[in-house]
């Protein structure tokens, strides 16, 4: 609802500073008072006017264009910061560049002034989104400010009054839609462009050293196109055929008759078809062939005058008949625009809305004096009568001129008066003939002739770029006889299709979805400017030999990505969320997710772009071990327990050791650092069946020597997700400390609980005193078992030190004579859980954060009897007595018996031990804990 008695000033912002000086001109009927702003390309224009029943004050200026960019957070921005695969998931913001600030700034002091916001920017997608990009800048400074938008779709007095009388509320569905977009092409763009980039470059250096090799989902889809008909033109094969052609001529006029049959491409048929004609009068008459006419019609003839412009036309149009190429179309036709000589050139439509006043617009050209008497004849003949189309985007009408002007010059008049002569012909009448058709006969084969005679050329009078053109043939009769001057037979050969004009190229991207109407012109000039395609001197497209080999190397890994149909169905997506049907951020994850694996398995398949590419640039060099590591995709392991994001095994800056990582570094912090004692660590391609989120990988260690009891073996594989006793004891796994900002993970953490917030392995370690157990703390209510849940909240805001169980821990002393003799630890109170931790070991206590509380959660560890004789229990995974089996599938096992979890086959835990192996579950953990003591 309008609070129309608190609005006393409102601003008002359009797309481009042209624009805003032509609807501010118009609202202020030329009254306005202009003054500067912080940026001198964008004045503002003050006037008095009557909005929301009542008189405001306006302050009309402008922005040039997107206010804001999207791009990567700082540690992703450059090119050898992250892996590539990495963009996927990295963090972006918007904001805005320094070229722009100064009209932030403007608008920011603008806005304090003011009531209302009115955004005047282009009514299309685009439009929409700088319009709450300016909306985002304004309310940052005044959130109660209130916002409406201006709909329009033309410069004219009209149409600028009828835009304030209907102002609307700002469609963010349409907004949405470019921000999807926009970040789809941020993350498919970067990666796939600093893929190839880096890996190219360094394989070609000679060619490719210093070039960009860009990729876009658009784009590439383009280059597509011109390479799989420039493919198609190599692979043709001619093929000769064959034909029979009469010809009569009379003292008037050389008649060509073609034959019915068209051609032949067998010779020995067209011969024999070709001697009966010629022989039949010769045997039985002994006189050259005579042709019988067998039929004579006569029946009208029209050519269509052209259907309303729209913006795809437009662009084929002056490329066909102007020879201007659709970038400088669009140029120009945004310049009249904004200059009120033409109403808005992006549109979809081909149909005049019936409220549009067609003949004031045909009157306003009666005075030039090339196509006035043509506009005025329309007039005189009772007004415009156009030819209309079936497509609409229920925004903008068809192009067209909104106002007379003689003043243009080049490019500007061409383009100017090809949309006036567009626009009077569609508003004009269809060329009429009459077109005649003789057949004839000769020996049973059939022949016919066409003549056209043109009765009014109607819309041809104001439009030169149709040509049709008379063709006069004598009068024939029914069943007359005559002799063919000319009986032949003759050969050709078929020809391939010709290389894609820029019309022809614009035809495919409409048709199978490749961008927009807006965008065409733009993936276009961008191969151009790559030089993955050249122009002939016939200005056709012929791919270059880097655009061939990187279509090639592509498209021989399975996914076609040359091919229209990735784009396509993200191009129908993008519609349906500007429509309000599909959501946002679905449509977002899902085509992330699916370019993503596309990247993965491309990454994977690179040397076959390689082998493409080298076809064209010459010998490829080979990648080095180190390279080829570079550019090896980590694969995630699990799922981050704080963000839900992938993790993965990274190297530390050092290049010694391995961590695991959360891919949402830097702003979630959660990382598993692993010991020095670990020389090599590898993702196993097996699940663990217990830990969840699925899939939880185990990994696979390989560890120095001497740093195990000399009963381990070096290597295992085993699950870091928190079930795993043995790798939880080896690699001192703890608990998860939350992720706070902080500098980059140092390259070499110190060991022991290592899955933490990466600032706090830089501080120093502090060995504090034993603390005296606590009298007076509550319990904490619920603590999650995981060794990777985050911390709980401290009671009380005081260090507490908790068990398994979730009770307070107790203190107690190591009395036994040995290393650790006074030294205090950390018990379960209850001793329901098998809950330990040394008093003096800070990492374990919440070093450098003195509010968390100091918890080793552990699952509840299975009672293995390690008694004198040989009748303790084996016990499973479950605490469950193991049962004894014996191996009966034949192999090197049969016989051999082992231990298994005794519970039914789908309720079993991993547990599996051969009965002649020395050490049951739980031994190696309590070994290895002997041994460290």
């Amino acid at each position: 609802m309008i609070r129309r008695t608190q609005i006393k000033k409102v601003l008002c912002v359009a797309e481009k500073n042209d624009a805003a000086k032509g609807i501010a001109q118009i609202m202020s009927n030329g009254n306005m008072r202009r003054r500067e702003g912080h940026s001198r390309f964008n004045k503002i224009y003050e006037y008095e006017y009557h909005l929301f029943g009542q008189n405001v004050t306006v302050s009309m200026t402008s922005v040039s264009g997107h206010l804001l960019a999207l791009e990567f957070k700082a540690p992703f921005q450059k090119w050898h910061s992250c892996n590539p695969v990495m963009l996927f998931d990295a963090e972006v913001e918007k904001y805005c560049p320094d070229t722009f600030v100064d009209i932030k700034r403007t608008l920011e002091r603008e806005v304090r002034q003011c009531q209302a916001l009115v955004i005047w920017t282009d009514c299309d997608r685009e439009g929409e989104n700088i319009g709450f990009e300016v909306i985002d800048v304004c309310k940052a400074v005044k959130p109660n400010v209130q916002v409406f938008r201006a709909h329009f779709s033309e410069i004219t007095p009209n149409s600028i009054r009828r835009a304030c009388e209907t102002l609307t509320e700002p469609n963010l569905n349409i907004s949405d839609a470019v921000d999807v977009r926009q970040e789809l092409d941020l993350r498919i763009g970067a990666s796939f462009t600093r893929f190839q980039t880096l890996r190219l470059q360094k394989i070609f250096p000679t060619v490719l050293a210093d070039q960009l090799i860009s990729y876009g989902s658009c784009q590439f889809p383009t280059l597509g196109f011109v390479v799989e008909r420039f493919k198609a033109i190599q692979a043709f094969i001619p093929e000769t055929f064959y034909k029979i052609t009469v010809t009569h001529q009379t003292d008037e006029e050389e008649v060509d008759f073609s034959w019915k049959r068209h051609r032949l491409f067998n010779h020995t048929a067209c011969l024999v078809l070709y001697q009966i004609c010629m022989e039949v009068w010769t045997i039985l008459l002994f006189q050259d062939p005579l042709a019988t006419v067998t039929e004579v019609s006569t029946k009208p003839k029209s050519k269509w005058r052209p259907l309303p412009l729209d913006t795809v036309e437009l662009e084929k149009l002056a490329s066909r008949k102007l020879k201007i190429n659709a970038k400088e179309t669009m140029k120009i036709a945004e310049k009249l625009y904004t200059q009120g000589l033409i109403s808005y050139p992006r549109t979809e439509t081909n149909i005049f809305p019936k409220d549009l006043n067609l003949t004031s617009l045909v009157e306003q050209q009666t005075q030039d004096v090339h196509w006035g008497p043509f506009a005025q004849g329309i007039l005189e003949r009772g007004g415009p009568t156009p030819r209309n189309g079936k497509k609409s985007d229920q925004a903008h009408p068809p192009i067209h001129p909104t106002k007379y002007t003689s003043s243009l010059q080049g490019n500007e008049q061409r383009l100017y008066e090809f949309i006036v002569r567009h626009f009077l012909a569609c508003c004009s009448q269809d060329a009429q003939g009459q077109e005649t058709t003789v057949d004839i006969d000769i020996a049973q084969e059939k022949f016919s002739a066409h003549g056209l005679m043109i009765i009014a050329r109607n819309y041809l009078d104001v439009y030169p770029y149709d040509r049709w053109s008379a063709k006069v043939i004598p009068v024939y009769e029914r069943g007359a006889q005559f002799q063919p001057t000319a009986i032949e037979m003759v050969d050709g050969e078929t020809s391939p299709p010709q290389l894609l004009t820029e019309a022809d190229l614009i035809s495919l991207m409409e048709k199978h979805g490749i961008g927009t109407d807006a965008t065409h012109a733009d993936h276009i000039e961008t191969i151009k400017s790559r030089m993955y395609v050249g122009l002939t001197a016939d200005q056709r497209f012929l791919p270059g030999e880097l655009g061939m080999g990187l279509v090639e190397g592509y498209d021989s890994m399975g996914y076609e990505m040359s091919k229209p149909n990735l784009r396509a169905e993200l191009e129908a997506d993008l519609k349906l969320v500007s429509e309000g049907r599909k959501d946002k951020f679905t449509v977002l994850r899902y085509h992330v997710e699916k370019y993503k694996q596309v990247f993965i398995e491309a990454v994977r398949e690179a040397k076959k772009l390689d082998e493409a590419l080298s076809t064209y640039l010459g010998q490829a060099l080979e990648f080095t071990p180190q390279d080829e590591m570079a550019l090896e995709l980590p694969l995630p392991v699990r799922k981050c327990p704080q963000c839900s994001r992938d993790m993965v095994l990274k190297k530390k800056k050092d290049g010694r050791g391995m961590y695991l990582s959360c891919v949402g570094y830097p702003s979630c912090k959660a990382a598993l650092w692993f010991p020095d004692s670990v020389l090599e660590v590898s993702r196993d391609e097996s699940i663990c069946p217990t830990c969840r989120p699925n899939p939880v990988h185990k990994l696979k260690f390989k560890f120095k020597r001497g740093s195990l009891p000399p009963m381990m073996p070096l290597e295992l594989v085993g699950c870091i997700g928190g079930c795993d006793e043995t790798l939880r004891e080896i690699l001192d796994l703890k608990y998860l400390r939350g992720g706070r900002a902080g500098a980059q993970p140092a390259s070499n953490p110190p060991s022991g609980s290592y899955l933490r917030d990466s600032q706090s392995q830089n501080q120093p370690r502090v060995q504090p005193p034993p603390r005296p157990r606590p009298e007076s703390r509550k319990p904490v209510a619920s603590v999650t078992s995981s060794p990777w849940a985050s911390h709980p909240p401290a009671v009380g805001g005081s260090d507490v030190t908790v068990c398994n169980c979730g009770q307070e821990a107790i203190i107690l002393t190591v009395r036994k004579e040995g290393p650790n003799q006074g030294r205090q630890f950390y018990k379960c109170n209850t001793g329901s859980c098998n809950f330990f931790l040394w008093v003096d070991q800070p990492e374990e206590r919440g070093v450098g954060n003195r509010n968390a509380t100091s918890w080793t959660p552990q699952p509840p560890r299975p009672s293995v009897g390690l008694g004198s004789g040989d009748g303790a229990a084996t016990l499973c995974k479950c605490n469950e007595p193991a049962v004894t089996r014996t191996v009966m599938k034949d192999g090197p096992n049969k016989g051999r018996t082992f231990h298994t979890c005794p519970k039914p086959r789908e309720q079993q835990c991993s547990f599996f031990q051969w009965a002649d192996e020395n050490m049951p579950p739980g031994t190696v953990c309590f070994l290895f804990k002997l041994w460290k003591m």
